[in-house]
């Protein structure tokens, strides 16, 4: 059977995968979730460790969607999407990183964005009109969503990001493509931006004028190939061992993702959050209260958030229960000082460079194995250092870091951006425009 979807605000009203997938955000501000995964079959457990990326995607895929998409497209969509590796790499005994930068635009965010691209295009062959996609973006997603959309017939890209709050090279991924990618500068926090996208998915009769879809992790359908590499780095674990995973989170997507796969029958011994100092969730595990609040800027962009959309998803899988949640999920928050020293001293210990975001998942695998000394951490690390090069050269030196040739191009290209207030009126009337 197809699967259905609900929202985590109306667990009783269904739509389909379509509705799910391109309307993106449901008409009551919630997430949507599917209905029901069944834990991966015997034929799946006796060989997934002889599989390949894509081969286990396409498993994991196929029980998120079940029937709802033909199982010669979806194993197109997955083969097409993941193409590209996602390399365990064990820097110390038993302290591993799960490196997500092999992608075309050096980010974790490849792994959705090229699936998303592919699904909607896939669910909009018949269609007729434009898509458009709104995206928020602190850092990597703009990037990875420009890249996978670039060029696609009958859709349109629309970024916004906070104005000095990207780093260079990450603005350039956002502001250089042109065509169907256009990029607003939007002068406040990516809370600012989050919530103007939202907003304009909430103008019901606007959001189906301009026929709007979310590339945000508030998409349902970003966060079923983000699973997939959990699949792949216990895989290459040894047999019996239950991985940790050390998740640097911001939106809290890629953690939900890593709880999906959980419930898809994966063994993993823990899930640990690491924030900066924007570390609304992991008050919450130690105080049971949630308390979003205005984000602060960090040298880990990327986690500058401060009502971390995805924490709806992560209480409907904990059934809204506080202790439910902190039995599973352990977290851990830094600020930049000692993220610099870290990066700096892992450097000295074993030359393996570690970029701010993977830093303070360091530490806070650091922190989890002073009480569970046997504990096999794997860190995500979830962008190439290159993408913070004034940071990375503070802490090493300049000429360290090698800047990937596809990165490297961006640097002479000229910005191209809107700029755009915080006002949610005046962001709906210039997309009014674009009709």
């Amino acid at each position: 059977m197809p699967q259905r979807f609900f929202s985590t605000r109306s667990p009783d009203r269904f739509v389909d995968v379509k509705e799910a997938v391109l309307r993106s955000l449901p008409a009551d501000n919630g997430l949507y979730m599917p209905e029901s995964m069944d834990e991966l079959g015997e034929d799946f457990w006796e060989n997934w460790r002889g599989m390949s990326l894509p081969e286990i995607g396409v498993h994991v895929a196929r029980a998120v969607f079940k029937d709802s998409i033909p199982e010669e497209e979806l194993e197109k969509i997955v083969h097409e999407s993941a193409n590209f590796p996602a390399p365990l790499v064990s820097v110390k005994e038993k302290e591993h990183v799960l490196e997500l930068f092999h992608g075309p635009t050096l980010a974790f965010k490849d792994f959705g964005a090229r699936f998303m691209a592919r699904l909607m295009a896939w669910l909009t062959r018949d269609d007729e009109g434009m898509l458009t996609v709104l995206v928020a973006t602190s850092g990597d997603t703009g990037g990875a969503v420009a890249s996978a959309f670039h060029g696609v017939p009958g859709t349109r890209v629309v970024i916004l990001y906070p104005k000095g709050k990207v780093s260079g090279l990450q603005e350039k991924q956002l502001t250089t493509l042109g065509e169907n990618i256009t990029a607003l500068e939007v002068d406040g926090t990516f809370d600012d931006c989050q919530r103007l996208v939202k907003s304009a998915f909430l103008k019901r009769e606007m959001s189906e004028k301009l026929n709007l879809t979310s590339a945000n992790s508030i998409n349902i359908s970003r966060l079923v190939p983000q699973s997939f590499y959990y699949f792949e780095a216990a895989k290459n674990l040894p047999e019996g061992v239950r991985p940790t995973f050390v998740i640097p989170s911001g939106n809290f997507g890629n953690l939900t993702a890593g709880l999906l796969a959980e419930k898809l029958g994966l063994q993993i011994e823990r899930f640990v959050a690491a924030t900066n100092r924007n570390d609304v969730v992991p008050e919450y595990l130690r105080e049971g209260e949630y308390k979003p609040r205005p984000s602060v800027a960090t040298i880990s962009n990327a986690m500058d958030v401060g009502a971390p959309s995805n924490f709806a998803r992560m209480e409907n899988i904990f059934g809204n229960q506080w202790e439910a949640m902190k039995s599973r999920v352990a977290g851990f928050a830094y600020g930049d000082e000692v993220t610099r020293e870290t990066i700096r001293r892992i450097y000295q210990e074993t030359e393996y460079v570690l970029e701010p975001h993977g830093a303070v998942g360091w530490l806070a695998a650091e922190a989890w194995r002073e009480d569970h000394p046997d504990a096999h951490t794997v860190v995500l690390e979830t962008a190439h250092p290159s993408k913070f090069l004034d940071v990375m050269e503070e802490e090493l030196g300049e000429g360290e870091i090698e800047v990937p040739e596809r990165l490297a191009c961006l640097a002479e290209r000229e910005k191209v951006a809107i700029p755009m207030g915080i006002d949610e009126q005046l962001f709906h009337e210039w997309l009014e425009n674009m009709a």
